[in-house]
């Protein structure tokens, strides 16, 4: 039995990818909560793994030829994580290309734009900083993308690079199922809701998606919370 794969982790959709791909990869993992409400991303032993103070992160025992690994940043981790099973990634040097690029369109433009969109929607009202123009664009780039989505999906009949699920699915997912927080709509975009159903289906990612759930405080944050996520 390998050893398990230690995981700093907080149920956000990026912590939430890594535990998608470990599920799905079926490889022994521990979780090591990282309260970013508190501000334990910034605690020294934290940084020594991840020095972007970002969760997640992990630790595999048994990295390349036997000795330990650190890796942080969600996609990088996931990239590792394909390679070091051989599966998820692609077969051929094709289908590896299409995997990264789409790997790479969610974390350049979906993820940190659906990222705004849930700030200037959610948590800059919430301090009495609504911001009109900020809303706008981040809901409208947001949608863009899903629309984007949408059409990929409806080319490979399936995917996201391919009829087959990827690395770049896991990366993907858990930002756009919350598609209704980022005040989008699928009426017009039929084959983003398959996608989404057939991600959602599969054991390996509800799985990890339940990972961490009762970890987070329900409820407005608090003016400490604010302080450490977006003053700090």
């Amino acid at each position: 039995m390998p050893a398990p794969i230690a995981v700093h982790f907080w149920p956000t959709p990026n912590g939430h990818k890594v535990t998608v791909a470990l599920e799905e990869m079926g490889l022994p993992y521990e979780v090591r909560l990282v309260d970013i409400g508190k501000g334990e991303q910034f605690a020294p032993e934290f940084l020594a793994i991840s020095p972007n103070n970002r969760m997640p992160a992990i630790v595999d025992p048994e990295g390349p030829d036997g000795a330990p690994i650190a890796v942080f940043e969600s996609g990088a981790i996931l990239q590792y994580l394909a390679r070091k099973t051989g599966r998820f990634c692609g077969r051929t040097e094709r289908e590896r290309v299409a995997v990264d690029q789409w790997l790479m369109w969610q974390m350049g433009g979906l993820g940190p734009m659906a990222g705004q969109a849930h700030h200037f929607l959610r948590y800059a009202p919430e301090m009495g900083q609504a911001i009109p123009y900020a809303q706008d664009r981040y809901r409208r780039e947001v949608a863009r993308l899903y629309g984007v989505l949408d059409g990929q999906v409806a080319r490979t009949g399936g995917f996201l690079a391919s009829d087959e699920f990827t690395i770049a699915d896991m990366a993907a997912y858990p930002w756009a199922k919350g598609w209704e927080r980022q005040e989008q709509t699928l009426e017009d975009k039929p084959h983003m809701a398959a996608w989404l159903e057939r991600c959602a289906g599969r054991p390996g990612v509800a799985r990890g998606m339940a990972v961490g759930q009762g970890a987070r405080r329900e409820g407005p944050m608090t003016e400490a919370e604010r302080e450490v996520l977006f003053r700090r």
